[in-house]
């Protein structure tokens, strides 16, 4: 009985912590915290996401992980295998352990074969972190190597607890405002090999990439985000993925960056490119009417209202009645803390905007 009473102690504890309105690092180290009261992790992975795209923005790993992050983030990417983030991000069942999905032969993954096992890693236990229809990040953890691995009475406490902590980064998106990086004299570019080693790196690249934050400096240079954007082109190119290789990512001051990911030739050795810019207010938009917890309609009305679109075009573009769009109206200022258009568009664009019935 006091095992259990801790247990569910632990498991309130986690929600406590994701109803509390903390940044993305925070909810990182709360959640892992009480995690290793509910359960035994010896490494864990936790990483922010992108909802449209599904690649990182950000992540913390710790030890043995991170030197053998850019093998993990090739198997992701550009290997098959099982329990996938992605899969489990838009599978039924959003969380899912390695011995459940391989019948217990671990060796028949990849990830196990070339990556855990050599770093003295056994069973990981995934959670793709959703809420609603948008996955806001993903966790991994690992038990050292051993027969027993983790239980279903463990991969269930942390299914119940997931989309709590997808609320808290849903939540953080939201507390992050997208603001201007003040005078940053356009996009950067960093140039990479196909081995995704730095060639070249303009100055402007050099200042974005200085205001993202991975936790704890590393050998391998590249933040998260960038190096998944670059692993995930050479996958779409390979026919592995067919997710195009872009994400939104918030830096250490609360601004956002685009980064985006293309081949270059005709220079003699194919060289990857990554470019990354500061985020237009308005190309925000969608991520933060996804972080306020609009239904996928009610999405589609307020983008339209973003664009200056009046009610009678929003109910002849969605082929639904005015009263009908009205509805949606009511439902999105109530979700987004707002009375009328204008606010809406104050809120989400920072900028006056007419009201057009």
């Amino acid at each position: 009985m006091p095992r259990r009473a801790s247990a569910r102690q632990a498991e309130q504890e986690i929600i406590r912590h994701c109803h509390r309105n903390l940044d993305s690092g925070d909810v990182q180290r709360r959640v892992l915290q009480s995690l290793r009261r509910l359960m035994p992790i010896d490494a864990a992975f936790f990483a922010t996401a992108d909802p449209e795209t599904l690649l990182f923005t950000g992540a913390s790993s710790e030890e043995p992980l991170i030197e053998s992050a850019p093998l993990f983030l090739h198997n992701e990417f550009g290997c098959q295998d099982v329990n996938k983030f992605t899969a489990l991000a838009t599978s039924a069942r959003h969380v899912a352990s390695l011995d459940h999905a391989t019948g217990g032969d671990r060796l028949s993954s990849a990830r196990y074969r070339d990556i855990m096992r050599p770093l003295g890693l056994g069973d990981e236990l995934r959670a793709a972190l959703v809420t609603g229809s948008h996955c806001w990040g993903f966790l991994c953890l690992h038990r050292e190597d051993h027969p027993l691995g983790f239980s279903a009475a463990e991969a269930a406490a942390l299914a119940r607890v997931s989309p709590h902590i997808a609320h808290a980064l849903r939540l953080a998106v939201l507390c992050a405002r997208f603001t201007s990086l003040g005078e940053t004299p356009g996009p950067g570019v960093v140039l990479l090999t196909d081995d995704f080693s730095i060639v070249a790196i303009t100055p402007q690249a050099e200042h974005l990439l200085s205001l993202l934050g991975d936790g704890p400096p590393t050998k391998h240079p590249l933040p998260v985000a960038v190096h998944a954007v670059a692993v995930a082109l050479v996958a779409v190119e390979d026919g592995a993925s067919r997710q195009l290789p872009s994400a939104r990512v918030p830096t250490r001051t609360g601004q956002w960056l685009s980064v985006h990911a293309s081949h270059l030739y005709g220079t003699g050795d194919a060289h990857i490119a990554v470019v990354l810019e500061p985020t237009e207010i308005r190309a925000s938009a969608p991520l933060m009417l996804a972080a306020c917890g609009l239904s996928r309609r009610e999405a589609e009305v307020a983008t339209l209202v973003l664009r200056g679109t009046s009610t009678r075009a929003i109910a002849d573009a969605l082929h639904i009645s005015e009263h009908t769009v009205q509805d949606h109206l009511k439902a999105i200022f109530d979700k987004i803390g707002v009375r009328s258009r204008r606010d809406l568009v104050g809120r989400l664009l920072g900028a006056a905007y007419p009201d057009r019935g």
